[in-house]
């Protein structure tokens, strides 16, 4: 299967339904994919050819779809550029997957043309201004029918690494497809007329969400922007079923005056993660909108490696954390722990989380090395620390790279803060290793506090204390009203904040 077909036979069954909708713009599944078959044939008219690459500038849009669509059906290779992103990682991502051409929205007419200047591969640059859709009225109405293969690549998306340069994670069509019905195994059926809604970017986590809708007959919403009282209102009045809500907009809207005047009774599912999440964001969420919280874990490089639902999340069986894990093992994917020389290990053991599936990315464009460090034997090496117990949770301990060794101890930032982060005078947190005379490193608690909040640090280190065992409380706690620094995709950068602490040090380890 390829994803083009698919999507051609969704356009034929449901073409009078409602496709895509944004503000006060509405597509049906034909003007939608009369849209996308003109872009198509507007794209080969410029002499691309199937299998070519080209850069996507958007925030989520009505011409989202022309694109998401357009480009399968002219068998082209859709490369999103981020929006939150420098221009210099924009010239990076275009350049070294050698896109063609740069489709942007107006809005961001400057970087894209500024990114075309700088590589001499791009070859068109089409903005989507005014003169848009009179140009796309212009292109031929007839489908090309480019034969496309399951094997051919349909998407290369960039990984959000805190260092380094993005890699190109490069997508088949069957992969694509693996990907997206894996994303929802587990959630309730889509229906036709069932509407998405996209708060997040497409061009992100929740574009794993915009096919299978597609294919099903639903609608998708687009949203540009979060706003609370506008997510709101949409959620209500569009009757939305599906939503991708990361923990910081669920905590925005359970927290705000109106919520429980509102009608949620539409929703079947929310989906969360993303990070941290405080047990009274995921309880009041679970108040406010009863058992339809799902909670995944995967990586741009294979989708979904756990995932629960609601009665995986809020069960108690013994031997299990549930609010603690990140999900459960997902059935159609091989996920073990390994130790630092591959070798895998027994249940209740922490090391590196490794996996396999049919949503594994065919590799990294144009770089063998990283795919071979990456890929071992079949197994994608997350370079996450993990543990699984007995019942079939996984647990997320830390980034490989980011683990803390004071006095012989290994401790992982991440599990610090999910402690932490459940204060409710904590809104952001981020612990880092810093340097201990005595211990060699030692772990910083580097808390963004609410206004008015009163916590303090011997506060924080007994929660640790408490919950952790005290070999794992903070050896500093450092307080701050400003956000911390994040990467393109939102990530907290623990290593741009552990910097500083690190000045006239060789290396950023450091024994006892």
């Amino acid at each position: 299967m390829d994803v083009t077909s698919l999507m051609r036979k969704a356009a034929s069954i449901y073409s009078e339904r409602t496709a895509v909708v944004h503000a006060d713009r509405e597509l049906t599944y034909a003007q939608a994919w009369d849209r996308a078959v003109r872009l198509a044939n507007g794209l080969i008219a410029m002499g691309l050819q199937p299998g070519d690459r080209i850069a996507v500038l958007e925030d989520n849009c009505i011409e989202s779809s022309d694109i998401f669509q357009g480009a399968a059906i002219a068998g082209l290779v859709r490369v999103p550029l981020y929006a939150r992103d420098s221009g210099e990682a924009h010239v990076h991502m275009a350049g070294h997957t050698g896109c063609r051409a740069i489709i942007a929205s107006e809005k961001y007419r400057q970087a894209a043309q500024d990114a075309a200047q700088a590589l001499a591969q791009v070859e068109h640059v089409l903005i989507r201004d005014e003169g848009y859709d009179g140009w796309l009225a212009a292109q031929s109405d007839e489908d090309p029918m480019i034969p496309v293969d399951e094997d051919d690549l349909y998407a290369i998306r960039h990984t959000g690494g805190t260092t380094g340069k993005p890699k190109g994670v490069a997508y088949a069509h069957k992969a694509w497809i693996s990907a997206c019905r894996d994303w929802f195994y587990i959630f309730p059926q889509v229906n036709p007329g069932d509407a998405c809604l996209h708060v997040g970017p497409i061009s992100h986590g929740s574009g794993y969400q915009y096919l299978p809708v597609l294919l099903a007959g639903g609608c998708n919403v687009m949203v540009d922007h979060f706003e609370v009282e506008e997510t709101m209102r949409i959620l209500e009045e569009r009757r939305i079923a599906f939503v991708l809500l990361v923990p910081q907009m669920l905590a925005a809207i359970t927290r705000h005056p109106d919520s429980k005047s509102k009608d949620f009774s539409s929703l079947k599912c929310i989906l969360t993660g993303t990070g941290p999440i405080q047990d009274a964001t995921i309880m009041a969420s679970r108040d406010l909108f009863g058992d339809i919280l799902y909670q995944g874990y995967g990586q741009t490089e294979l989708l979904v490696i756990a995932f629960m639902g609601p009665q995986q999340w809020f069960a108690t069986p013994e031997g299990s954390s549930p609010l603690r894990a990140c999900g459960m093992l997902f059935p159609f994917t091989d996920v073990q722990i390994w130790d630092e020389d591959n070798n895998p290990l027994p249940l209740d053991s922490e090391g590196e989380i490794v996996a396999r599936g049919d949503s594994r990315m065919t590799g990294f464009w144009n770089n063998e090395e990283a795919t071979a460090e990456r890929i071992v034997n079949g197994w994608m090496k997350t370079g996450d620390i993990g543990r699984i117990d007995r019942n079939g949770y996984l647990y997320l301990l830390d980034r490989a790279d980011d683990k803390i060794i004071s006095g012989g101890y290994n401790i992982f930032p991440s599990e610090l803060e999910n402690v932490i982060a459940n204060h409710p005078d904590v809104l952001e947190v981020a612990v880092f290793g810093v340097p201990h005379e005595k211990w060699g490193e030692t772990p910083l608690a580097l808390c963004v506090l609410r206004e008015g909040a009163s916590v303090t640090e011997a506060q924080i280190s007994e929660m640790i204390a408490d919950e952790l065992g005290s070999y794992k409380k903070p050896g500093k706690v450092e307080f701050r009203t400003e956000p911390l620094a994040r990467s393109a995709v939102g990530k907290i950068q623990r290593k741009k904040l552990r910097a500083p602490y690190w000045e006239g040090h060789e290396r950023r380890i450091s024994g006892a």
